[in-house]
């Protein structure tokens, strides 16, 4: 049961439309030049429910191969989806940088839970070091087999970070994770930009006060 005074000790960051910017567009705008097509081609081949799959752990070389079978008119464009991923994934979101580092300089506890593939993660993470410095931990779906909003991987999250919920504020852009985190009893945000957020944090006491403009 939590505490109503427990006091908040550590932030969990969702990643993708919350730390950075994800936009699979990126990837193939200048290679399709019909936006109809374009659209088509985003909705119906390389899908928000195809890439999921990646997210919960199956390999590209398994998920692309599939694809390709079934539309092998697309193959040089399916394939760019794995040797191009980590550029659909930027920038940094506005603010949120400084809000970490201001995180951190407070003494809170930072850490990642993201829906991301783990052979995608990799390459990624290695380009974003430097933003991720400050965090203690990150714990990534394709690893681990389980995806939010699955309860398990919050608690897998907890436990892993030496966390008890009380002690701790989600933030993710997705309502059902938002709504899964704060059933099991974590204090949670539903992220629409680091402003909203900003205010957020210092009616939680992470922050002091909100900078004056």
């Amino acid at each position: 049961m939590v505490k109503a005074c427990e006091p908040i000790s550590a932030v969990i960051f969702d990643v993708g439309q919350v730390l950075y910017h994800w936009e699979p567009r990126l990837l193939y705008e200048r290679l399709i030049d019909d936006d109809r097509a374009l659209d088509a081609f985003l909705r119906d081949i390389v899908s928000m429910e195809w890439h999921f799959q990646h997210d919960i752990g199956r390999p590209f070389a398994e998920t692309s191969a599939e694809l390709i079978a079934r539309h092998p008119e697309h193959e040089a464009l399916i394939r760019i989806w794995g040797e191009r991923f980590i550029d659909s994934v930027q920038p940094a979101v506005a603010g949120m940088a400084q809000l970490v580092g201001e995180l951190h300089e407070q003494g809170i506890a930072l850490y990642g839970l993201t829906n991301f593939s783990a052979e995608f993660w990799e390459p990624f993470h290695a380009r974003e070091a430097e933003f991720f410095a400050h965090f203690r931990d990150i714990l990534v779906s394709g690893t681990e087999g389980l995806v939010k909003p699955d309860p398990a991987i919050y608690r897998l999250a907890l436990s892993r970070f030496g966390l008890s919920a009380g002690e701790t504020f989600f933030i993710d852009d997705r309502e059902e994770n938002v709504a899964a985190a704060q059933a099991l009893g974590i204090r949670s945000h539903l992220f629409q930009d680091a402003p909203t957020l900003r205010r957020a944090l210092v009616a939680h006491r992470l922050l002091d006060a909100i900078p004056a403009l």
